[in-house]
Parts: structure tokens; sequence; C-alpha cells
């Protein structure tokens, strides 16, 4: 079974991206090379500031959509960014 993990990335504009994967490094390097979500394609280079491991896809899935809910404020304080 792999091990999933959630990321947060600050985007060249400073704007944050959340997601969730079973291979962060190769998921940074997708969207660095504008390979990655739609939104992070235009916002490159990506920079990761957080990432946080998981049992399995349905868990980082969950806390996916709790992380996205958190401000960016909050955001920035769970990566320990002021």
């Amino acid at each position: 079974m792999n091990d999933w993990s959630i990321y947060i990335v600050r985007c060249a504009d400073g704007t944050l991206y959340t997601g969730a994967t079973n291979d962060v490094v190769r998921r940074i390097a997708q969207h660095n090379r504008g390979e990655g979500a739609r939104y992070t394609r235009s916002r490159r280079p990506v920079t990761l500031i957080y990432e946080e491991a998981c049992r399995n896809r349905s868990e980082a899935q969950a806390r996916e959509y709790e992380i996205k809910q958190l401000s960016r404020a909050a955001k920035l304080a769970l990566s320990g960014i002021r």
C-alpha cells in the first residue's frame, strides 16, 4: 500500500495550492514542468512549504479538504511560516 501525503506549495505569485499525492517529489516536479494542476500551470515555479503524511488515499483526501477550508493565515501557520 502506498503512503499518501498532503502538501502545500507556494506559487511564484505568492498564492498557495494544496494537494494530495502518493509521491510528493514527483508531484512537485510535475507542477514545475506545467503538468500539474491547472491552477499551478501559470504560477510556476512552486515551492513546497508543507507536507503531512497520511495512511491512505481516503485519509489524505479528507485531510486535503480540511486544509483547503483553512484561511491563508492558518495554512501559513500550519507550515510554520508567518
